[in-house]
C-alpha cells in the first residue's frame, strides 16, 4: 500500500514518567529522548493496563484488557498479536529485544524476531538462551546475575543497584541497541518496516555501565518520604508483598523496610544511568535511520511496559497502582505527519496507540478491540480523552497474598480494589497527587468511592458485552 509509514515502536522495561528531561525532570539526562519530546507529541496522562511486565505489554500489542486476553501475570500464554494486522498490510515485522510473549520465541506476528528476555531471569525461562545469551557464551562471558551477585558483600543492602563490569557493548540495553543498528545496516527491505526494539532497561538489577553511572554521582534528587501512618494505612496484600521483597531476592533486588536516604539515593542514581544509556543508544539509532532515509517517512514510538515504585511508597518495583507504576511516558514522533513540541493531556491507556499506528499503516482494526484511538490528538485536533482508565492484576510469585486487584481513575480520583475484600484503597488526586492519604474508610470519600465503584462494574459489563467473538479476530 503507498504511503505506508516505517514503525519504530521502542518500548523500554519498567521506566518510570518521571525519567526524562524534557517532560520536566530536570536531574535525568536525556538528550536524544528530549528530542523526541521537543519534535512530537507527548502523552502525559498515559497508564498502563496491568503492573507487571506480560499483562501490560499484551494489552500494548493487542489492544484488549488483561481479563479479556486472560494474560493475567507473567508466563500466561501470549502468542498472538496487531503485529499479524500489520504484516497482512503489507509490512516487514521485526523484533529485537524484548517482548515478553509466551513462550518468549512465539512469533506474535512478526516475520523475524531476535529475543532479548530478562536480565535476571529465575523463575519462568531461567533456562531459556536469547540471543544475549548466545552472544556472551560465544565471547566466553558469564553473564552477571543473580547468583554472582549474592557474592557481594553489598548484596543485601544494594537495593539491586550493581555495575555493569563486563565489557560495555555486552550491556543488555547496548547490545539490543547494537544488534538494531546492525539489522537496519545488514538487511535491504522493500516493504514498509515495523521494527519493535525492546529495551530490557531500566528493569532491575539496576546495572549501568561506569561512565554513565559517574554522570549522576553528585546529582541531587529529591525523594518522595515514606510515611509510617501512609505504610499502616496501606491494604494488607501490600504490607505482606514488603515482607514478601525482603525474603526473596526478585530480579537481584533485596528490598528492604527501612532504606536509608542514602541507600534509596544510591538505587535512583543506578536507574537512571541506565535510562541514560538507552538514551544514549536511542540517538544512535535516530542518526542511522536518518543517515539511511528511513526517517523521511516514518513514525518512531518511545513508551514502556510500566514504572517502579523504587522504595517511594516504601513498595519495591511494581505490581502495586500508585503512579509510579501505572504511568508512563508516551512519545510519538512524525514530523512529516504531527505538529511537534505539543503535550496532550487527557487520560489515556498506552494500548491506544496501537489503534492510531493500524489506521496510519492502513491496516485492519478489529471493531471488538478495546484500545481507542489517539490520531485525533496527533494530528492537533480536538480530544478528550477517556473518562476513567483502568489497570489489573492477578495473584502471581510477587503480588502472593492479594485478591484479583483493579484500579480505575478519573482525572480526580483514584479507587483500588481487591476482589471480595472491605479494604481498598482512593485518592484524591487534587489534594493528594502522591497518593498518601487512604480514604477508603473516610465519609469525604463516599460519594467518589461508590461513583468508582459502579463504573468499575459498568466497565467490566462493558467489555463482556463489546468484545463477544473477539477471539475470531485471532484465528
Amino acid at each position: 500500500m503507498a504511503g505506508q509509514p516505517n514503525i519504530f515502536f521502542i518500548v523500554t522495561d519498567q521506566q518510570r514518567y518521571d525519567t526524562i528531561n524534557a517532560l520536566g525532570f530536570p536531574f535525568v539526562d536525556t538528550p536524544h529522548i528530549d528530542r523526541l519530546v521537543r519534535e512530537g507529541v507527548s502523552f502525559s496522562n498515559c497508564h498502563i493496563t496491568a503492573p507487571s511486565c506480560a499483562s501490560a505489554r499484551a494489552s500494548l500489542f493487542t489492544g484488549y484488557f488483561p481479563h479479556t486476553t486472560g494474560i493475567l501475570k507473567n508466563a500466561d500464554t501470549w502468542r498472538r498479536s496487531w503485529v499479524q494486522n500489520l504484516a497482512e498490510s503489507g509490512y516487514h515485522c521485526v523484533n529485537i529485544g524484548k517482548m515478553h510473549t509466551w513462550p518468549f520465541d512465539a512469533s506474535c506476528g512478526f516475520h523475524e524476531r531476535y529475543v532479548v528476555e530478562n536480565k535476571d531471569r529465575y523463575l519462568e525461562g531461567r533456562y531459556y538462551f536469547d540471543e544475549w545469551d548466545k552472544a556472551l557464551a560465544a565471547r566466553g562471558l558469564v553473564k552477571q546475575q543473580r547468583e554472582l551477585y549474592r557474592q557481594y558483600d553489598n548484596y543485601q543492602e544494594a537495593l539491586g543497584a550493581f555495575t555493569w563490569d563486563l565489557c560495555e557493548e555486552m550491556h543488555s540495553d547496548f547490545f539490543v541497541g547494537n544488534f538494531a543498528q546492525w539489522w537496519l545496516r545488514s538487511k535491504p527491505v522493500d516493504k514498509p518496516l515495523f521494527m519493535q526494539i525492546g529495551f530490557p532497561g531500566p528493569h532491575p538489577p539496576y546495572d549501568p555501565v561506569p561512565r554513565h553511572l559517574s554522570k549522576y554521582e553528585n546529582c541531587e534528587l529529591a525523594l518522595q518520604p515514606v510515611d509510617p501512618v501512609e505504610l499502616e494505612s496501606q491494604p494488607p496484600p501490600f504490607k505482606a508483598m514488603r515482607e514478601h521483597n525482603v525474603r526473596v531476592d526478585h530480579d537481584s533486588v533485596v528490598h528492604s523496610l527501612n532504606p536509608t536516604e542514602e541507600q534509596r539515593i544510591r538505587q535512583r542514581r543506578h536507574y537512571l544511568a541506565n535510562v541514560t544509556m538507552i538514551d544514549e543508544k536511542l540517538g544512535e539509532l535516530m542518526a542511522l535511520l536518518e543517515e539511511n532515509g528511513y526517517l523521511e517517512d516514518s513514525i518512531v514510538v518511545f513508551t514502556s511496559d510500566h514504572g517502579d515504585c523504587l522504595t517511594d511508597h516504601g513498595h519495591s518495583q511494581k505490581w502495586t497502582m500508585y503512579d509510579q507504576v501505572v504511568r508512563v511516558p508516551m512519545l510519538v514522533w512524525s514530523p512529516g505527519r504531527f505538529s511537534g513540541g505539543r503535550a496532550v493531556d487527557g487520560l489515556m491507556q498506552s494500548m491506544d496507540v496501537g489503534v492510531s499506528l493500524l489506521e496510519l499503516a492502513g491496516a485492519n482494526v478489529p471493531d471488538t478491540i478495546e484500545a481507542i484511538s489517539v490520531s485525533p490528538a496527533l494530528l492537533g485536533n480536538e480530544w478528550q480523552g477517556r473518562d476513567y482508565v483502568y489497570a489489573e492484576q492477578l495473584t502471581d510469585g510477587n503480588y502472593t497474598e492479594g485478591p484479583f486487584m483493579t484500579m480505575v481513575r478519573d482525572r480526580d480520583w483514584k479507587l483500588v480494589h481487591f476482589l471480595d475484600e472491605e479494604y481498598g484503597q482512593l485518592f484524591d488526586l487534587r489534594s493528594d497527587p502522591d497518593e498518601t492519604k487512604n480514604l477508603w474508610d473516610d465519609p469525604s470519600g463516599a460519594d467518589p468511592k461508590a461513583r468508582l465503584l459502579s463504573e468499575l462494574r459498568e466497565w467490566h459489563i462493558r467489555s463482556l458485552v463489546h468484545t463477544a467473538g473477539w477471539s475470531e479476530d485471532w484465528r
